[in-house]
């Protein structure tokens, strides 16, 4: 991956890595919390030679700017982003992958009907109404959504910092997968990443900026926000979600009810991996896109 400096429209500057050959249909991929482009590595070898891959680190994350307005980081900001950066580099229509806080942006670009996204793919990330709604019903996705709330918690960058970096690396990712299979230089870059100036802000921002509703676990007769109420519109973009089954933080609930709000879905289901799939089992993961993309 070569990685350049794009300043764009909306006034961000964002790290951008870039592979695959530039007249190749192309493909943006929007990575999630903690990370960075650096989510799609395993990804990469497998789709560049038939798509340009199109990797930015999204605002408050690795390289790119990260702006200190907790405004500058609400899900319309990202949207810009994405759009100014694919008029940046000459794409009037692309394909849109998306993991985690990616995916968010990813459903929430599609939910707006836009005419650039030809094809949607979501990795692990939830639509946001299935999600909220859960939050609300599921005691289980309740309980696994309480980390919302402490990232939302006034003071919690000086309780990761007091932790340490290690420490905060090994409660990120242990919960999902062996931290032997993290190499030590995949390890030293995610803590050069995380202990720049402004990062950890930027990184919780996308918590605190988001509009989804985490109640307590003691919380009772919760209503539903108005927005829920009055519902979202369908996606009528071709859709594929592939998810990997054992992520305890977004449950497999999530995928009930998806195909009464998109209407040309698919699902891959990969039984065993968790949340943070992409560089888990990236064989699986890029097949199911090469063959929806494709």
């Amino acid at each position: 991956m070569k990685t350049q400096r794009i300043s764009l429209s909306t006034g961000i500057g964002l790290d951008v890595a870039l592979a695959g050959p530039e007249d190749a249909p192309p493909v943006f991929l929007l990575h999630g919390f903690p990370e960075s482009h650096r989510t799609w590595r395993g990804i990469v070898p497998l789709l560049e030679d038939r798509f340009r891959l199109i990797m930015p680190d999204q605002r408050g994350f690795g390289g790119s700017d990260k702006p200190r307005d907790l405004d500058d980081y609400r899900t319309d900001k990202a949207i810009a982003d994405l759009l100014a950066l694919a008029a940046a580099l000459g794409h009037q229509k692309f394909s849109l992958v998306g993991h985690d806080w990616g995916g968010a942006v990813a459903w929430a670009a599609a939910l707006r009907g836009g005419p650039h996204i030809e094809k949607l793919a979501i990795v692990n990330s939830p639509h946001p109404l299935l999600f909220q709604k859960s939050l609300i019903d599921d005691p289980a996705q309740r309980a696994a959504s309480q980390y919302m709330r402490a990232f939302r918690a006034t003071g919690m960058e000086e309780q990761i910092r007091a932790m340490g970096w290690d420490t905060f690396f090994d409660k990120s990712f242990c919960p999902h997968l062996d931290l032997a299979t993290i190499p030590d230089a995949d390890r030293q870059a995610y803590l050069e990443e995380w202990s720049a100036e402004g990062a950890l802000e930027g990184m919780l921002a996308w918590y605190r900026a988001s509009p989804i509703l985490v109640p307590a676990m003691d919380e009772e007769d919760v209503p539903y926000p108005d927005w829920v109420m009055s519902g979202v519109p369908r996606i009528r973009i071709p859709t594929l979600v592939v998810w990997g089954m054992k992520d305890p933080a977004l449950l497999p609930c999530q995928l009930d009810g998806l195909g009464e709000l998109v209407d040309d879905l698919r699902i891959e289901r990969v039984a065993d991996a968790g949340h943070f799939v992409p560089w888990e089992k990236p064989e699986p993961v890029a097949k199911a896109l090469a063959d929806f993309l494709g």
